[in-house]
């Protein structure tokens, strides 16, 4: 069952139109990977499922019901978790603080939360009165999964969750993304890493220049000779 469609979306950037009628469908209890080249859509298409950009035409389908001109606030209490590109934790607000704030619509009652987090990225247990802004890159990325997380989200967006990260931390993070659907929630995936992405992954979608141009299981990608030679820095067979 599709938890999320998105049908024809259009979104432009003034005369710019940077997703020309993409349409996509993530399942429930699925990792889905949209890959692509810096200024593709990806971005573009994850900001349109939150409610930061509005498309015209096209419609965003959130189990069963159209989200497209719904306020972003009100998307995240629908269920939706969106982990921005550059992390954008709160750096004057400690650890703890910062994941508050990831269920500033709840009251109360954050302990079960907060221990899920703490149980996910045990690092942050220990910095758990640090202010934000000291923490390391990795770090800070967890820091803001986490955040997200106290949402109680049904589906994640993660945006670059590996950039900038070194090699160990971010086979650290791509392991905690498969924990975190393996606990029950959907993940939809943007990522440069594409060998990462499509080893994690169910599905995955090409974007090029605002449009989808390939789609397939994530193994299908992963093998394909164009991808290799565009996204994985090899030559075809």
């Amino acid at each position: 069952m599709s938890i999320l469609a998105l049908k024809e979306v259009q979104v432009s950037y003034g005369s710019i139109r940077a997703l020309k009628g993409i349409s996509l469908e993530v399942e429930e209890g699925e990792i889905v990977t949209l890959l692509g080249a810096n200024g593709a859509g990806k971005t573009t298409t994850l900001r349109t499922i939150s409610g930061l950009l509005v498309p015209h035409p096209g419609t965003v389908v959130f189990d069963g019901r159209e989200i497209q001109g719904v306020a972003a606030h009100e998307i995240v209490g629908l269920g939706i978790g969106h982990v921005p590109e550059g992390r954008r934790i709160f750096p004057r607000m400690t650890v703890v603080e910062n994941l508050e704030m990831g269920a500033y619509q709840r009251r109360g009652g954050l302990g079960a939360d907060l221990d899920r987090a703490f149980g996910l990225f045990p690092v942050l247990l220990e910095r758990r009165k640090q202010l934000g802004g000291t923490l390391s890159g990795g770090e800070q990325q967890m820091l803001a999964i986490g955040r997200a997380l106290m949402g109680r989200p049904r589906l994640l967006l993660l945006d670059e969750p590996s950039m900038g990260l070194a090699p160990l931390i971010v086979t650290q993070i791509f392991g905690i993304i498969r924990e975190i659907r393996q606990g029950g929630t959907t993940v939809l995936l943007v990522e440069q890493n594409a060998a990462q992405a499509l080893a994690v992954a169910d599905r995955g979608y090409v974007l090029e220049t605002g449009e989808i141009v390939m789609s397939d299981s994530a193994k299908v990608l992963l093998h394909d000779d164009r991808i290799r030679a565009a996204y994985l820095g090899e030559g075809a067979a």
